[in-house]
């Protein structure tokens, strides 16, 4: 005997319905690390953009900060937290292999009965998590998805080391993906490339750290070179399959908000796109840093806010980093 089993039943269409973010209080300038790895605030600028960051207080814990932007993210998009049927957050500084921090921050915005879990793609994370998020919502397992991108990357960072300590910030950005009556989320293009997935990684395991007492601290490390070579060629191409996937051109943008890694990788990308001039793009880094998984959502705030992009207008996203992982879609900004 054959027995029916019935599907679940979605949406056609999805669609960022909301945007918050959180940046932390203390602002860390390039005077203040340069003494440490025998640089300057010259120097750091010109190799990577960077001014300031923003470093998480110890009342500023990362489900604290992915908790603030959710709940503007729900606010921003006229919902309640009982409406959100899943929760994902990207992050790698989440240092508890379980609980997954999206249950606690679930918990905290009052979307008790979401589903919730981490994801762990590094600075490719938001985009994959809305990707998913999408998926979600267009097959029908969720009304609602709350995707946080957080980190507090400067947990991990080696303030001795010259190629990272002045790199990475912390915050965090949320978006809510919901139902929509046109398209607002395009098809992603992802992947990873996991023969170079050594250029960006951990100085040892936490394994290693649990038998050897001896062995530094698992701090982040990466060999900034190789990495500036494959993000400024080889990801260009991941945008361009994006933008062909939602039937686009670079002239048809409003926006490109990459990842926010080197300020000198984002404009390579931009010259590599071909992008014109009046396609507003994402340099976020320059006050906040390099913030991983929380970048791509941070920067999107901030464009809006600030009136560089409006609600509706088109934007490329795209995320790449360890592993090395990547993503990338094109969306209708809320």
């Amino acid at each position: 005997m054959s027995t029916r089993i019935r599907t679940a039943t979605g949406t056609r269409h999805t669609r960022i319905l909301g945007v918050g973010a959180y940046r932390p209080a203390r602002v860390v300038t390039n005077h203040e690390i340069a003494s440490r790895i025998d640089s300057s605030d010259e120097w750091i600028s010109s190799r990577t953009g960077i001014r300031t960051r923003r470093w998480a207080g110890p009342d500023e814990t990362l489900t604290e900060m992915g908790a603030a932007a959710a709940g503007k993210a729900i606010a921003h998009a006229g919902l309640s937290p009982g409406q959100i049927d899943a929760v994902l957050v990207a992050t790698i500084t989440h240092f508890k292999q379980t609980p997954a921090a999206a249950t606690t921050i679930g918990h905290r915005v009052g979307a008790d009965a979401a589903m919730a879990l981490d994801i762990s793609a590094a600075c490719a994370g938001f985009s994959t998590a809305l990707a998913l998020a999408s998926d979600l919502v267009r097959a029908g397992s969720a009304g609602h998805v709350l995707v946080i991108g957080v980190e507090r990357l400067s947990d991990l960072l080696n303030h001795d080391d010259r190629g990272t300590a002045f790199l990475f910030g912390d915050g965090a950005g949320a978006v809510v993906v919901g139902p929509a009556e046109t398209p607002g989320i395009g098809p992603v293009a992802w992947g990873a490339d996991g023969s170079q997935s050594d250029i960006i990684t951990q100085s040892v395991s936490w394994q290693e750290l649990r038998h050897d007492r001896e062995v530094t601290f698992p701090f982040v490390q990466m060999e900034g070179q190789a990495v500036y070579r494959w993000a400024s060629r080889a990801v260009a191409q991941v945008a361009r399959t994006a933008l062909d996937l939602a039937g686009i051109t670079g002239g048809q943008l409003d926006a490109f908000i990459p990842h926010q890694a080197n300020l000198r990788i984002t404009d390579a990308l931009v010259k590599a796109l071909d992008l014109p001039t009046s396609v507003a793009v994402a340099r976020d880094i320059v006050d906040a840093g390099n913030t991983s998984a929380a970048s791509i959502p941070l920067a999107m705030d901030q464009m809006l806010a600030s009136g560089e992009v409006n609600s509706g207008d088109t934007a490329l996203l795209l995320g790449f980093g360890a592993g090395l992982a990547y993503a990338s879609q094109v969306v209708t900004l809320p």
